[in-house]
């Protein structure tokens, strides 16, 4: 009995120095397994709710990682085709009171309205339904300024025409633009400087000389004093250098013409490809150099070349009477539209470069393709109101560059709106 009883009292002793032991070891290896095998997952023994937390936290970063890499590849807007929407605008012409006159083509009596259900559809992704909300917030407390031609103020109105379905803005006095809109309930601005040439320059005057000079090395003052006031700049040129008779000048010097041999001058006919690039070329310097001189950052967007659809020439009684888009396989890009096109994305290429150096952004708003496809977006003859109201004139003026509003010119707007999306994204990133 007393051998029986010694021999249970030493084994209980060892059991339950052996539990002890292997609870007090237990920690330790698992130590050493986490530092020799760092990848041996020890999820088996957590606890059902730190799964179901661990489950949602990598869920959590999976979609954040989606979200980076749908920003990490840029949307091709270029490519794509025009498809039949039945929403149609966001604005008309009545709802909006800033459209031009000789844009308001419902309110001037055209008599079809399908241009206005038509929407681009990119062949690799997808381009929202403009968000005038979206995009006030994006452009808070800042100057959104257009320089050049007609066709930028086209954009601009159909941008404060989107804009206005939200918040309405007012139409503020400043030197030196032709309309400037203030948006209070965001603290923005949208600004207008009528500068056709971007650079320095005389236009032609029926008072004066018939023909434009145009100064291809310095840009034009009326907005150049004030670029320290803008934050991001959409540039927009090309018409007012086609086809008027022009002198170019570079320093003190003329450096060719363009149809100038009319007043007989000895100079040589240069075209207008090399003195549209070297415009564009100075006006790109020029912002960098005095953006950095600043010390502060800017946007640049260059918007390509719109290209007309005449039926015949322009001045002489061309008009634009297609319905409907044309389909790809209709309608190519080439020729002059191409080769301006080319000149544009060039240029804006090899400054982004310089510009990237000095913590600038300069990007391309690409509408060449998608707006050669929509000869039945122009005005035409309803530039004016009612022109068939008695009868069908001899002569009608057709207006075949512009776009109505509300039209296709929205188009470059949503895209706009998604550049800026992308941007802001990026720079909250680097920050």
């Amino acid at each position: 009995m007393t051998i029986t009883n010694t021999f249970k009292d030493n084994n209980y002793k060892l059991t339950k120095i052996f539990f002890h032991s292997i609870f007090y070891a237990l920690p330790l290896i698992a130590l050493i397994c986490i530092y020799f095998y760092p990848h041996y997952s020890i999820a088996p023994f957590l606890t059902p709710s730190i799964i179901h937390n661990s489950s949602l936290s990598s869920t959590s970063t999976h979609l954040t990682k989606e979200k980076e890499k749908l920003y990490e590849k840029p949307c091709d807007y270029t490519n794509g085709k025009w498809i039949y929407d039945k929403k149609g605008p966001l604005y008309n012409g009545t709802t909006c009171s800033n459209i031009k006159k000789s844009q308001n083509c419902i309110v001037n009596g055209r008599p079809d309205s399908n241009y206005l259900n038509w929407r681009w559809k990119p062949s690799e992704c997808h381009l929202p339904i403009f968000d005038p909300n979206t995009f006030l917030k994006l452009i808070k407390n800042m100057n959104i300024v257009f320089i050049g031609d007609s066709l930028a103020n086209n954009q601009m109105e159909s941008l404060i025409c989107l804009l206005s379905t939200i918040s309405k803005p007012k139409l503020v006095p400043h030197i030196g633009t032709d309309s400037k809109w203030y948006f209070p309930s965001h603290n923005a601005n949208l600004s207008l400087y009528w500068s056709p040439f971007l650079v320095k320059g005389d236009q032609r005057k029926k008072e004066g000389p018939p023909y434009n000079k145009i100064y291809l090395d310095h840009v034009n003052e009326m907005w150049g004093k004030d670029i320290d006031q803008m934050d991001l700049i959409v540039l927009s040129f090309g018409h007012w250098l086609l086809d008027i008779p022009s002198i170019y000048y570079e320093g003190d010097s003329i450096i060719g013409c363009l149809k100038c041999h009319d007043f007989k001058f000895n100079y040589k006919d240069i075209g207008f490809y090399d003195p549209m690039r070297k415009a564009l070329r100075t006006t790109l310097n020029t912002i960098i150099e005095r953006k950095v001189g600043k010390g502060n950052g800017i946007d640049v967007i260059v918007r390509t070349f719109s290209p007309t659809h005449f039926e015949g020439d322009w001045d002489k009684g061309g008009t634009c009477s297609k319905r409907e888009p044309y389909r790809n396989e209709e309608k190519k890009l080439e020729g002059m539209d191409a080769k301006i096109r080319s000149i544009e994305i060039e240029e804006l290429e090899n400054a982004k470069e310089k510009a990237k150096k000095f913590g600038l952004n300069f990007e391309v708003l690409d509408v060449t393709k998608l707006a050669l496809l929509r000869p039945d977006g122009h005005p035409g003859a309803y530039m004016n109101p009612f022109p068939f109201a008695n009868g069908v004139p001899k002569n009608v003026q057709n207006d075949c560059v512009h776009w109505c509003l509300p039209g296709p010119i929205d188009t470059w707007n949503e895209i706009f709106s998604e550049m800026m999306k992308k941007g802001k994204y990026h720079a909250q990133r680097e920050k």
